[in-house]
């Protein structure tokens, strides 16, 4: 099983990890997008007010254009640690035992805009960079990732993903009708959750399943193993979708 996370906008600055090395990155046929993405995003950062008027930031967050300048150069960390907010503050990846941290590199990609999906302890740097940004140079994002992504998704073959991205970045990268899987929505009883809960539920059973590191290759190991674990889990009207019940 793969898990497939979104990123998010907040990240932690600096790192102790040697620069951004493509190389070395997971799904390894995206490389020539990555290359082209991050080269449009230093190319922009040479020129901030520009920059700041694309990547729509404040003035309070103008020193994040930094950050895409140096992409080449900057100190990296795992795309796990790399990551803040409601969703990776409820999987805090940095208290997970090294067993669990472990198998969330081989069985966690993160979807990160410059970069495409990469593996939760691949290094990264920190970078700003939103799904829906239209970066001068190259194609908008949703042309310049989908059908790059979709193959390198279908060359590895996972036996089952498991979808928990939101649906801007689900445009990055439409996974391939040949792979099975199941897209995550998180409801009430009552209907939709809210943003806030619909993160922090998917930080939460991305943690659980760390923990347990359970043996899935299909979307039935997955419900049984979610009602083991007393987590309500259900498949959906879509054959591909599965829901999340969290408390009203």
């Amino acid at each position: 099983m793969k898990l497939l996370l979104p990123p998010s906008e907040t990240k932690r600055p600096g790192g102790d990890g040697a620069p951004l090395d493509l190389a070395a990155l997971s799904l390894s046929a995206l490389t020539p997008q990555r290359d082209e993405a991050i080269n449009a995003l230093v190319a922009l950062a040479e020129d901030p007010a520009r920059a700041q008027r694309i990547l729509k930031l404040s003035e309070r967050q103008v020193g994040e254009i930094d950050h895409n300048r140096a992409l080449r150069s900057s100190p990296t960390m795992p795309a796990v640690d790399r990551y803040t907010g409601v969703l990776y503050d409820a999987l805090d990846a940095a208290s997970l035992s090294p067993a669990s941290r472990e198998w969330l590199g081989a069985h966690a990609w993160v979807h990160a805009a410059p970069f495409g999906p990469v593996g939760a302890l691949d290094a990264i740097p920190a970078y700003r960079l939103a799904a829906g940004t239209s970066l001068p140079g190259i194609a908008p994002l949703k042309r310049h990732w989908s059908v790059a992504v979709r193959s390198a998704v279908e060359d590895e073959a996972p036996a089952f993903i498991l979808d928990l991205r939101s649906e801007a970045y689900v445009g990055l990268g439409p996974l391939p009708d040949s792979v099975p899987s199941a897209y995550v929505r998180v409801v009430t009883e009552q209907g939709r959750a809210l943003n806030h809960f619909n993160k922090k539920a998917k930080g939460t059973l991305t943690r659980a399943l760390a923990e347990d590191r359970p043996p899935i290759s299909t979307l039935t190991d997955l419900l049984q193993w979610a009602h083991s674990r007393d987590i309500v889990l259900r498949a959906g009207g879509d054959t591909r979708e599965v829901e999340l019940v969290v408390p009203s």
